[in-house]
C-alpha cells in the first residue's frame, strides 16, 4: 500500500521509466495524451502529470501486469498511489 504522496510519485515515475523504455507503448501514450517527449520530461515533476500517466498505464490489464512484474510490485500498488496523487482521490456519492 503507498502511504504518501512521495510514495506514489516514486511509483508513478518507476511506471514512467517504464514506459519510455517499452517501444511500443511510448509512441501510444505519446499519441493517446498529445504529449511531447518534452512534455514527458517535464512533466515527470509534476504530481497531476504522474497521475494522469497512471490512469493511461492503468487503462489495459496487460500493461498493469506487465510493468508490476518487470518491478516486481504488487497489481494493486498502481490503483493506491493513484489515489495519492492530485485527481485520484475516491470520490463518495452518498
Amino acid at each position: 500500500m503507498v502511504q504518501s504522496r512521495e510514495s506514489a510519485e516514486t511509483v508513478a515515475l518507476q511506471a514512467l521509466g517504464w514506459i519510455a523504455g517499452h517501444e511500443t507503448l511510448l509512441p501510444v501514450f505519446l499519441g493517446a495524451t498529445g504529449a511531447s517527449e518534452e512534455d514527458v520530461r517535464t512533466g515527470a515533476t509534476d504530481p497531476a502529470f504522474l497521475g494522469a500517466l497512471l490512469d493511461f498505464l492503468m487503462m489495459d490489464d496487460a500493461w498493469v501486469i506487465e510493468f508490476c512484474d518487470t518491478v516486481s510490485m504488487p497489481y494493486d500498488r498502481l490503483m493506491s498511489a493513484r489515489h495519492m496523487l492530485p485527481g485520484g482521490e475516491q470520490v463518495n456519492w452518498t
